[in-house]
């Protein structure tokens, strides 16, 4: 079998996420790109049992994935999605005295992962975790080749 693209070529995709994220969210550093992202991660993860989490990191490109389980503490109930803005303000507690992260840091985080995943390995995986999962995941497009899977 050959080694999947996403660790042969981890540091060129993680360059590419890190540079959409910026854009869409409007940061200028690397750093707060990465602490918005990995908010959302966290945010998302802490909704998901250590097996749902692990089939969720799978499909994830491998910066991000390694990204999602790093000081993963696991809750023995996680608790239920919540409101969008619920969901943000969460994000933004994260690290929050060096967090510049912006209001639409979930959709942002949405739309760069979604361009370098399998769709429909992730929707899949999305289908199977608690309600609230593909919500979380979901962004609007005017043209949804926008978000298609850029790097295969």
């Amino acid at each position: 079998m050959p080694m999947p693209w996403t660790y042969r070529h981890a540091s060129k995709e993680w360059r590419a996420i890190l540079d959409d994220l910026k854009d869409r969210m409007s940061l200028v550093s690397d750093n707060s790109a990465y602490t918005a992202m990995d908010g959302v991660l966290q945010v998302f993860r802490r909704r998901l049992t250590a097996q749902q989490g692990l089939d969720f990191a799978s499909v994830l490109p491998a910066i991000p994935r390694a990204v999602f389980v790093s000081g993963w503490h696991l809750c023995e109930r996680p608790p239920p999605f919540v409101s969008r803005a619920a969901l943000i303000a969460e994000v933004k507690k994260i690290r929050q005295h060096h967090n510049l992260t912006p209001d639409n840091a979930i959709e942002a985080t949405a739309w760069s992962l979604r361009r370098y995943t399998n769709k429909i390995e992730l929707e899949r995986v999305l289908a199977r975790l608690p309600d609230g999962a593909v919500e979380f995941w979901h962004v609007d497009v005017a043209d949804p080749r926008e978000i298609e899977q850029r790097i295969i």
